[in-house]
């Protein structure tokens, strides 16, 4: 069986590594816990999450086995990690909140059962620290000037970094050596901005246990430019359907930039890399087909099958390429009714989307109406034959109901 190490470099995860090729003999002789930490800072995961998962899934089918773990105790502090000013202070309540939802996105991902992954949460030992030992026992083994040269504060040292701030390091590396205290656990992982937070939390559990352990960063989500994807105009991609719904996060794959399409097919599907290759070169108008199995891929993976194939149809409709059945309802408007414009409102009560000009006006200022993938804004909007694409349009009402208007 091909060691997971390979696997992951292969696929393009790997960043940087402590002691590599010990990790790597490690990972190919035993089962191996490993962790990597979620801070709850919102009520979903979100896309950048998802390599993170990508990673846990593959070292799970490996025999690995993943923890994921809930910062409901380092979320209190704030990871200065990538952040030009202090994070935002959430309630106790705001973070155990975020954390239930956390669990259940998780557990669509990772296998739970007996011994397979741990689910745990940080609030558990840092919540109830006594502070003077504390610094007694761990706070001994951190040098300020070490601490300083880790990029993570140097970005911050001319906007200011505070105290409460200052302590994140040392509480990330304490959870990685209560970890190996408690379920014997050998790999810290993350993201390629964890890296002085994970070789910390390493030199710990070396230093105060003389413990053998490891860490490995992974590339974060960027474009071929190095911008991190996962952000659109509204904001985040995020996991959960109520936030970014199924057909949103499907387009967004749809439409990534040709040169990210190979990147994205190796990080975040199950694809086999002879395919991810064979896709990622192709193209012109050909890597459409790639940005397609991308989506699909993403999109089920996250969603669902059912889900996937919804939204599929749906952007085949829209984007005019569609050639089999599809269960999406249409109707059809003569070029008569057109006229020089028909307004949203009765284009709505035509098509049967809605009961009354109330409800259409409801609909709109919620912004639950799309034309064509664009937000209506405006009540009076009028619709034209400029927003019809080879006679045809799609209104999106709400998430999921699809309704196609042809132009006769």
């Amino acid at each position: 069986m091909k060691n997971v190490f390979d696997i992951l470099s292969e696929r393009g995860f790997i960043e940087q590594v402590t002691h590599e090729e010990e990790l790597r003999e490690q990972l190919g002789k035993e089962s191996t816990t490993f962790y990597i930490g979620f801070d709850a800072t919102a009520d979903s995961l979100h896309v950048g999450h998802f390599v993170q998962i990508m990673v846990m899934s593959h070292m799970q089918k490996a025999g690995h086995r993943p923890i994921a773990l809930i910062g409901g105790g380092t979320t209190m502090v704030g990871d200065p990690s990538g952040k030009t000013d202090m994070r935002k202070m959430l309630t106790i309540e705001e973070i155990q909140a975020n954390g239930e939802a956390f669990k259940k996105q998780f557990s669509k991902f990772l296998d739970f059962s007996e011994g397979k992954a741990l689910m745990v949460n940080n609030a558990d030992w840092l919540l109830n620290l006594e502070y003077i030992p504390f610094l007694r026992e761990i706070g001994v083994h951190f040098t300020v000037n070490r601490m300083l040269s880790a990029e993570a504060f140097k970005s911050r040292m001319d906007r200011g970094l505070s105290f409460i701030e200052f302590n994140y390091m040392i509480m990330q590396a304490y959870d990685f050596l209560q970890l190996h205290r408690r379920v014997d656990c050998k790999l810290q992982m993350g993201g390629n901005d964890q890296w002085s937070n994970i070789i910390a939390g390493v030199d710990l559990c070396r230093r105060v246990d003389s413990a053998t352990v490891y860490g490995m960063t992974f590339k974060l989500l960027t474009t071929s430019e190095g911008i991190k994807m996962g952000k659109t105009e509204s904001g985040a991609i995020w996991l959960d359907p109520e936030k970014t719904s199924p057909y949103d996060f499907y387009q967004y794959w749809r439409n990534v930039n040709d040169a990210d399409v190979k990147n994205c097919l190796s990080l975040l599907t199950f694809l086999p890399m002879e395919e991810v290759n064979k896709l990622g070169g192709l193209e012109g108008s050909e890597i459409n087909k790639a940005k397609e199995i991308l989506a699909f891929e993403v999109t089920r993976l996250v969603h669902g099958e059912e889900e996937a194939k919804k939204a599929e149809v749906a952007a085949k409709l829209l984007f005019g390429d569609f050639s089999g059945d599809a269960d999406v309802p249409s109707s059809e408007l003569s070029s008569k009714e057109l006229g020089e414009g028909l307004d949203i409102i009765s284009l709505l009560q035509k098509t049967q989307l809605i009961s009354s000009r109330g409800e259409g006006r409801r609909l709109i200022q919620q912004g639950g109406i799309y034309i064509n993938d664009q937000r209506v804004e405006d009540i009076y909007q009028n619709i034209t034959l400029e927003d019809f694409a080879d006679n045809s349009l799609m209104i999106r009402k709400g998430k999921k109901i699809y309704h196609k208007v042809i132009l006769i």
